[in-house]
């Protein structure tokens, strides 16, 4: 059993940056892949990013890309993500997740992840 718990949202103004952080549980975190995924009101969950292959390989949404890193310490079981040049659409809910399974296919769909946070609000103001 894997839990996650993110920290490090807040309200931020347009242009601004959050660092965010999700510590998780378990002796078995580093060869899990991990996500980031975010859901505004009204809207259903979508990916943000993603990393795999022990942190060789990245993915990111379209819409975060140059602006969003994901990156991992597996010696502290966390994982990260910085966003800099934040939009007001930016504004969610953000949950990371860990798959069980090290497979880079559907890294974007939120069915393929075993285990989530409880979430964190990102505000940003225009």
């Amino acid at each position: 059993q894997v839990q996650l718990v993110e920290s490090g949202g807040g309200l931020v103004q347009a242009g601004g940056s959050l660092r965010l952080s999700c510590a998780a549980s378990g002796r078995t975190f580093s060869s899990y892949p991990m996500g980031w995924f975010r859901q505004a009101p009204g809207k259903e969950r979508e990916f943000v990013a993603a990393i795999y292959r022990a942190g060789a390989s990245t993915y990111y949404a379209d819409s975060v890309k140059g602006r969003f890193t994901i990156s991992r310490d597996n010696a502290k079981n966390t994982v990260f993500l910085q966003m800099n040049s934040l939009k007001p659409e930016d504004t969610a809910v953000y949950y990371c997740a860990a798959r069980r399974i090290d497979r880079s296919a559907g890294y974007y769909n939120t069915g393929n992840y075993n285990y989530w946070g409880q979430g964190t609000q990102v505000t940003v103001s225009s």
